[in-house]
């Protein structure tokens, strides 16, 4: 297996210096119970005047519940109630951005996702496609973005998936899962505030956590890993096995975890997944299964790959009796299995850092039909 100790360096100058990739981070970040309060005070300074609203894509679980009056709605500010069932759409922002740009004249003042990763993913995409022409699926890869997305706050309500802090937008389009990933995609203001994970379903709970636990495993054994990242991915890990494992207040629970998802998200910003996020997008795109879920029922099954991270794994899932669902697969022909094969192998920056550039060697479609065909 080839190592790559730092992944940063992209090229040699004349004089041969190494060029190191300068990544983007949240620039803004307000974390603690009731920070959520403070919205209004943060918007403010960027209302570029009462006509440019606010646009707050909101989770359809909140309707109609007392968060939504927290909201500092004024002026045209606008609230759009997206469902969380699916997976986010490259359509699904296309037709956001239609509307926004349909209803207003001018660009927004900003974009404001209260959610889960797929409200926070979706407010990333349509920050940034409100000021790049074509269709979000154009964008699906590695630095194709090229024009500023406008202002964007991320405010997550459960934690694990660390989109709050990463420089991609997960989306299903109509060919591929992939992410829009680019130095615009990185909110411009995070709000962590707690107690917004309050009542969070239990197994909802699990999977958006493993969602975490599984980035620090792939990270941290990845061939990418450099420094900065094994030290966020470290300190994850560790903030994973005491809420998992530990017996914390349900209090210290939500803030550990909250914070968990931050550090994970960041070491995977500076280094990269691994085989289970690369066959879990093969399930999304086929069967559309959940992101967190899909992530659990791959990993159970990657002793070969990742022997102590899934033992630890088990012994989570059997301390909070969590069932897994079983034959997700069990109806699927060869041509099924050939599309999610397909999705699976094309996350190559993916199989790279998990096992090296040399991993076609180990990875064939009849070893992933393999693994698919357990779950």
């Amino acid at each position: 297996m080839e190592i790559r100790k730092d992944t940063a360096i992209k090229k040699k100058s004349i004089n041969q210096v190494p060029g190191y990739r300068n990544f983007p981070m949240v620039p803004r970040v307000v974390f603690g119970r009731g920070s959520f309060d403070q919205l209004s005070e943060i918007l403010m300074p960027n209302r570029k005047h009462s006509d440019a609203p606010f646009i707050f894509l909101v989770d359809d679980v909140f309707e109609g519940t007392a968060l939504i009056k927290r909201i500092p709605l004024i002026f045209n500010d606008q609230l759009i109630f997206i469902s969380a069932d699916e997976e986010p759409k490259t359509e699904q922002v296309d037709y956001l951005v239609k509307r926004i740009r349909t209803d207003f004249n001018e660009l927004p003042s900003g974009i404001v996702g209260i959610g889960g990763g797929t409200l926070l993913d979706l407010s990333k995409a349509v920050s940034i496609m409100l000021t790049n022409r074509g269709s979000a699926a154009d964008y699906q890869g590695w630095d194709l973005v090229h024009k500023k997305s406008i202002y964007h706050v991320g405010i997550p309500t459960i934690s694990g998936t660390g989109a709050e802090v990463s420089r991609t937008t997960v989306l299903l389009g109509p060919k591929m899962k992939l992410g829009i990933n680019s130095d615009h995609t990185t909110f411009s203001q995070v709000v962590l505030d707690p107690d917004l994970t309050k009542g969070v379903e239990k197994t909802q709970w699990f999977y958006t956590g493993m969602d975490c636990f599984i980035h620090c495993i792939e990270s941290l054994s990845g061939t990418y890993l450099n420094a900065f990242s094994e030290s966020y991915g470290e300190k994850a890990l560790d903030l994973c096995k005491e809420v998992y494992l530990g017996e914390l207040s349900p209090e210290a629970s939500r803030a550990k975890l909250m914070m968990a998802s931050w550090h994970g998200g960041m070491s995977i910003a500076y280094s990269q997944v691994g085989v289970a996020h690369a066959l879990s997008y093969g399930l999304s795109y086929l069967l559309g299964v959940k992101h967190g879920i899909g992530n659990c029922l791959v990993f159970q099954h990657l002793e070969e790959f990742y022997p102590e991270g899934v033992a630890l794994f088990k012994l989570m899932k059997d301390k909070h009796q969590i069932q897994l669902p079983t034959n997700i697969c069990a109806n699927l022909n060869d041509s099924d299995f050939d599309t999610m094969i397909n999705v699976a192998m094309g996350m190559e920056p993916l199989w790279e850092n998990a096992l090296g550039l040399n991993w076609k060697k180990v990875i064939t479609p009849e070893k992933l039909k393999s693994i698919y065909k357990k779950i």
